[in-house]
């Protein structure tokens, strides 16, 4: 018998004593009852395996390039362009309007509209933290986030652009932007260019990194996250899902087929399979990086999850081959939510329209 179970009966005994007192007063509660209730009411810590935790990283504080130093008359203008209309067909669309930054960088869509209203084939995922991702896009054909800031700008479904000749020519129309575009690239005598447009797009959103509560607990304060949070997070490892989702991301650093234990309900997108053509492509995808996955709804390349908890079912059954119990998904969602982080101000307010 511990020591608080043997409290706890000699206040049951006592209390058993006095009741048969001819005493008429009732004598007071012992306070040794009161402390071992609350002993009681105590969560036991959770602990996690520490060589299981070092499968995991804390942000950076920026995600830099060497190829694209972020000075920041590069990154101002990076801002104005993520969120200028001029780089759509119909000037109705910016990167913004797929990649809200007020919405932790998604429109909340199944799949995005395009300049001429016509729904897209997938998802748009975050833009947070994107610029740290192995690839870009689900199927991985852009290598950097320079390379992946031009192609929507020129898919006929998205922002449909003729080429980057016509976006230049555009911009080259707003005395503003010639004159950022000299401040950001001084030493080159012509530097409104396509690719400095990509160039400065790119350093804007390697600015977006979103670290958090997950992020101090790694770096070691072990109260940053709560007693169930741990919990989720034990059976998150516990199920296997750090296979893929894994480093500073929580994925993001790998392809996985969509399916891998039970074929995926949706056949119709091939994913990586169209980029390369290889049959050992077919229904490959990108992982996604679990950063803010609390607010990017709905989830997955075909937007085909509503809910976070949703999701979790989803991939138990399709990539673990497991009938996760309720319990179990609302105990990963649970710690799903600590990787949550806010987008700082200055970075999701549109800035003033250039003229």
């Amino acid at each position: 018998m511990n020591m608080d179970r043997f409290l706890v009966a000699l206040a049951v005994v006592s209390v058993a004593a006095c009741s048969q007192s001819s005493d008429p007063t009732p004598a007071p509660a012992p306070a040794v009852t009161i402390a071992a209730t609350a002993a009681a009411a105590v969560p036991e810590a959770v602990e996690i395996n520490p060589r299981l935790l070092r499968r995991f990283q804390p942000l950076p504080e920026h995600a830099d390039s060497d190829a694209t130093p972020s000075a920041l008359a590069k990154i101002d203008l990076g801002r104005s362009l993520f969120h200028e209309t001029r780089l759509s067909k119909n000037r109705n669309l910016s990167c913004n309007s797929c990649h809200d930054l007020a919405h932790h960088g998604v429109d909340g869509l199944s799949v995005s509209i395009g300049t001429d209203g016509n729904a897209g084939a997938r998802n748009s995922p975050t833009v947070l933290n994107a610029a740290s991702h192995f690839s870009q896009f689900w199927d991985g054909r852009a290598g950097s986030i320079e390379d992946q800031a031009k192609m929507p700008v020129l898919n006929p479904a998205e922002m449909a652009m003729s080429n980057g000749a016509a976006v230049v020519d555009r911009l080259k129309q707003s005395p503003a932007y010639v004159a950022a575009f000299r401040a950001a690239f001084p030493s080159e005598s012509d530097p409104m260019t396509w690719d400095n447009v990509a160039s400065c797009i790119g350093a804007f959103e390697r600015t977006l990194v979103t670290p958090g509560r997950w992020d101090r607990y790694l770096t070691g304060d072990k109260n940053a996250l709560t007693e169930p949070e741990k919990e989720g997070l034990r059976t998150f490892l516990n199920v296997g899902c750090m296979v893929c989702h894994t480093g500073p991301l929580l994925g993001a650093s790998m392809f996985e087929r969509a399916g891998v234990v039970e074929p995926w309900p949706n056949q119709s997108d091939t994913g990586r399979f169209r980029v390369t053509g290889l049959e050992a492509d077919r229904m490959m995808f990108k992982v996604p990086s679990l950063r803010n996955v609390e607010y990017t709804a709905p989830y997955f390349h075909d937007g085909s999850a509503a809910t976070l908890t949703e999701a979790v079912h989803t991939m138990g059954k399709h990539q673990l081959g497991l009938d996760l119990t309720p319990a179990e998904a609302d105990s990963i969602v649970t710690w799903l939510k600590s990787l949550s982080s806010d987008v700082p101000a200055n970075l999701a307010e549109p800035p003033i329209a250039m003229k």
